[in-house]
This record gives structure tokens, sequence and C-alpha cells, in this order.
């Protein structure tokens, strides 16, 4: 059998735009994508045509993702929008975020699944209240890098004095939040300065272009690759009987959700406990000797295990936590409050389990993070702590450690809606001991 190589993985980066309403988020998106000619032919007819009714008789970059009839009406952006774009350096996908307090969830949703965050802020308005909030839930999400721009400094004569005047009032509010990782750019959406072309504006700037740092900016160590976690999602078994080398086959497939994992590794299945060795990896174009977090492979081991879709093989020495009784940092995304006592679906990973909420702990203001004693229930687009009770163990890591294996959604069953996203604390106690008494 011939090995592959482990293949090159697309350098891949997710991020979204976020900010008060008004800030030019769209319209940043819109430029970027038209100046960095990423835009088919039929996009760039669609906006010319479309130009006299919604732009003035002036493209308006802004429609390229405000996409709803009623966003383009209020030019405001309501719901999540996705557009995707390369360049020679990089791929990216984009979620133009809204900014109206009254639909945080959507940004939550968006920003879910984010390397970077871009946090717009109008030259003229400073740092508001809005920007501190999605700050905030970007420092929640663990959102590992941040963009500052500083937007429509054209309608500020390009001053570099109110430039470093915002920029202190964030870097005030910085201490809060738990980003390391924080760039400032100025830049005019609208016009195009420091998008993807250097402004001459701003001699005064000696930084990359928004592009330029998004075209750079270090990625490879968000993720988690130091604890192996892979969620089974699907057990392989091929029916092609003409090829009798798969007859006995039996593959584990789904995406590592965190660490490395090499053949010969010593691993072990939760919950069931059992141990085994990994006798190969395959992906779609061969066979690998190892393969890491976020590839999708399926996995062979040396024994015939009992194991299906939720489980979760891990390091053998490195084992995840397991409880029943969680204890989580949610935002609500229903009309009806949640309140203790009410049962929902939880999905986590590849498995769904009945739950009950026990508590409300606190509720998070997404302001300045401080936590709301006395909170009998949460409306729609608050962020709280809650406490989850689950019909069976879940086996996961604290979303601080793994935002694959530290993460939730809460389905209500009659609708089967999604009512919440969560992110679970830190577990107490690891994957119980005598799991390791099944070894094989």
């Amino acid at each position: 059998m011939t090995t592959a190589t482990t293949p090159h993985l697309v350098d891949l980066l997710r991020f979204n735009t976020c900010g008060s309403v008004d800030d030019g988020k769209s319209t940043l998106i819109g430029r970027l994508l038209y100046d960095s000619k990423s835009l088919m032919e039929d996009q760039i007819e669609a906006l010319e045509r479309s130009a006299d009714i919604t732009g003035g008789g002036q493209i308006n970059l802004a429609n390229l993702t405000d996409g709803l009839r009623a966003e383009r009406e209020q030019g405001i952006t309501i719901d999540v929008a996705y557009r995707y774009f390369a360049t020679p350096h990089r791929k990216f996908i984009i979620a133009d975020t809204p900014g109206h307090v009254q639909y945080t969830r959507n940004m939550v949703t968006g920003a879910s699944t984010a390397n970077l965050s871009i946090i717009l802020i109008d030259a003229r308005l400073g740092v508001i209240e809005q920007s501190r909030r999605h700050s905030c839930i970007a420092s929640l999400l663990r959102i590992p890098h941040l963009v500052v721009a500083i937007n429509k400094m054209d309608l500020v004569d390009w001053s570099e004095e109110r430039f470093l005047e915002i920029k202190d009032q964030f870097d005030e509010f910085l201490p809060r939040l738990d980003i390391k990782d924080v760039k400032f750019i100025p830049v005019s959406a609208l016009k195009g300065d420091n998008i993807v072309f250097p402004s001459p504006q701003t001699p005064w700037y000696p930084g990359p272009t928004l592009l330029g740092h998004l075209e750079t900016v270090h990625i490879a160590s968000d993720s988690n690759l130091s604890n192996f976690r892979f969620p089974v999602q699907w057990v392989n078994r091929p029916n092609n009987p003409t090829d009798h080398s798969l007859h006995d086959f039996r593959g584990l497939s789904g995406q590592i959700a965190g660490g490395v994992v090499r053949i010969g590794q010593k691993v072990m299945v939760l919950p069931s406990g059992f141990k085994s060795t990994i006798k190969q990896i395959w992906t779609l174009d061969g066979p690998l000797q190892e393969a890491f977090s976020p590839q999708s492979v399926t996995l062979v081991l040396e024994h015939d295990l009992d194991v299906s879709r939720g489980d979760m093989i891990v390091d053998a020495e490195d084992l995840p936590g397991a409880s029943s009784d969680l204890h989580a940092k949610i935002c609500w995304m229903n009309p009806r409050p949640l309140v203790a006592g009410k049962q929902y679906l939880l999905k986590h990973t590849n498995q769904t389990v009945k739950s009950v909420i026990t508590s409300i702990e606190h509720k998070i203001n997404i302001t300045t993070l401080d936590k709301e004693d006395g909170i009998t229930e949460l409306a729609m687009n608050d962020l709280g702590e809650i406490r989850i009770k689950t019909a069976k163990p879940l086996i996961y890591d604290g979303y601080a450690t793994n935002r694959l294996t530290g993460s939730f959604i809460l389905i209500e069953p009659g609708t089967n809606s999604t009512v919440a996203a969560g992110m679970l604390m830190q577990p107490i106690d690891v994957a119980h001991p005598e799991y390791r008494d099944f070894a094989i």
C-alpha cells in the first residue's frame, strides 16, 4: 500500500464585520470584493442596474451583502450575509453581521466560527456603546484576532490626531477583553482608502492595508493542536461486492476537532472507555501517516470496537471532561424568554441529548462584561450563565480550550428551532478513571 504525504491544507481565514448602524460594514465588504477583483461580471452588472434605485446613480457597494429588500430600503443589515473570495495568498469567508442591538443573536451566529473580527468605528463618533458591545461579544466567543477599522476618515480630513484619539479610547477598554492581537487601521470604505490599496491620504500610517493584514495575519496556531479530539460522525462500511479488499473495512469518519493523530497512536473511545491503536488514516486523496485539526478523515482502529455516531476518540493519555451537570454561557435567541425548568434538546458535536435548565446564574452585561445577579429569565439577545442537566454525560472541553468540543446549541423539541448558542465552561472532572480498566 502506498502512503500519501499529508495534503496541503488551503489557508482559509473566516472573519466577520461588526459595529454600529451605518458605520459602513456592508460598504467595506463590497469595496473589498470590488477592488480585489473578486466579483463576477453579472454581479457588477447587477450593481450598475440597481444604482439608480438604491445608490442615487452611483454603485452602492453595500448591495453586495444587503440582499433583503428591507435591508436595502432601510440601508441597514438585518440577517447575516456570507461572501467568499480568494487572493493568491489566502481564501476567505466573510460574515457581514448586523449592528442593531435587537440582532445581537445574528452577530453571535456569524462570529461563532470566525478567526478574526473587524470592528468598524465611525471616525466622527469614536468608540460608542455598540463598539464596546461587539468587542465584548468577540471576546466572549474567543475570537483570537481583532481589527479596529476606523472608517470614514475622509469625513475628518484624514486627521492623524483623531485616529490616535479613537485608538486611545479603545485602548482604555481593551484590558476588559481577552483578545491579545488587535490591529488599528484608518480607512474609507466608500472611497477605498487603505482597503485594498494604500492611501496617499495617510502618510502618517505605516501599517498594511486591510486586505494586506487579512492575507498575512498568523492563524496557524488558532486551532487546538495539543489535545486530540475526534467526534465520530459516521461509521464507514463500504458496500462494494467487487472489491474484496474492502470486505472487512470499518472506518470511523468525521472532522478532527483538535490535536494531531498519527498511525500507531494509542487512543480511547469515549464514553465506552475501550482503548485501541490507530491502524490507518484515510482521506479522499489516499492514506496518511498523520492528520490534524480541522481535517476530515476516516480512522481505522486495530480492534473491531463498538463505536457509533456521537462517540469521541481521544488520546488515551489526554482525556477531556465528562459530566451531565454543565456550566455554560449562552446567547438566548428565542422571542420567548428562558426560564429555569425548561427542557430542550442539546446538540454537542455529533450527538443530541435531552437536557433541562436547572438554574440561571447571571446575566452578562455585553457592554461591560459585568455579571448581573438575581436574574430569573433571559430575554432574546441576552447573554448569561446557566446550569444544565443532561440525560447522559457529555464528553467535552471548555470553550476556552477548544471552540469545537466546547460549544453547543439548544433546540426546542416541539418546533426544532434553535433557541440558544452555548459555550461550555472548563470542566471540573476529566473522563472517569475507571474507563482505563477497559483496555484491550
